[in-house]
């Protein structure tokens, strides 16, 4: 396989694992929401920093760092499913709009490692990337350029995600009348709120 092929197909595998939707996509897209677009931009760039953490792990077959975070998945998903319950729940409580736009450095910082926090709590996500790497051939070759090229790909491909989102949601928030906001702002919280409910109902069955 050649550098350009590894690189657009991890370029496309970090742009389809980003734009799934999921807790971190509406949480991501409901900040853009309330904050403006560098708060959403931020809060994506914390997720897209994990996934090219564990895409590194993965491509480069870091099997004690990986071996230990699958064997920690129970309580690390612990505290991923109640941080999750916790969002939802001051989401449905807040109104979009309470804070200013402009958030503050120190905002910025939590958003970002709130997300990046959150991203990591779910070590099942790793075993994502191992099995993508493995089907398509992603860095099979033992190459060290090669797997980074994928390592790269991955993360750029996740950041062009967040990018997307935040612009579309920037856009929407200055478009939108404040009810339409606010039902949205209740239909993220309870999304939000069963990701957490289910993440910890699996982990309990």
């Amino acid at each position: 396989m050649d550098f350009a092929t590894s690189f657009l197909k991890g370029l496309a595998f970090g742009f389809l694992l980003a734009a799934t939707v999921g807790p971190l996509w509406i949480l991501c897209f409901r900040r853009t929401l309330a904050h403006g677009r560098l708060f959403g931009f931020v809060s994506g760039m914390g997720v897209a920093t994990a996934d090219a953490l564990y895409g590194f792990v993965a491509a480069f077959g870091l099997t004690v760092v990986s071996n230990f975070l699958i064997a920690q998945k129970f309580w690390l998903g612990i505290v991923g499913g109640a941080f999750l319950c916790w969002l939802g729940v001051k989401t449905l409580l807040s109104r979009l709009g309470d804070q200013p736009a402009q958030a503050p450095a120190s905002n910025l910082a939590v958003a970002y490692t709130s997300t990046f926090a959150l991203t990591l709590t779910n070590p099942a996500t790793i075993l994502a990337f191992v099995a993508i790497f493995a089907g398509l051939g992603l860095a099979a070759s033992g190459s060290y350029a090669e797997a980074s090229l994928v390592v790269l790909g991955v993360t750029l491909g996740s950041a062009a995600w967040w990018v997307m989102l935040a612009l579309g949601a920037g856009w929407l928030r200055k478009r939108s009348a404040p009810r339409l906001l606010r039902a949205i702002n209740v239909v993220a919280g309870v999304s939000i709120l069963s990701f957490g409910v289910v993440q910890l109902v699996a982990l309990a069955v």
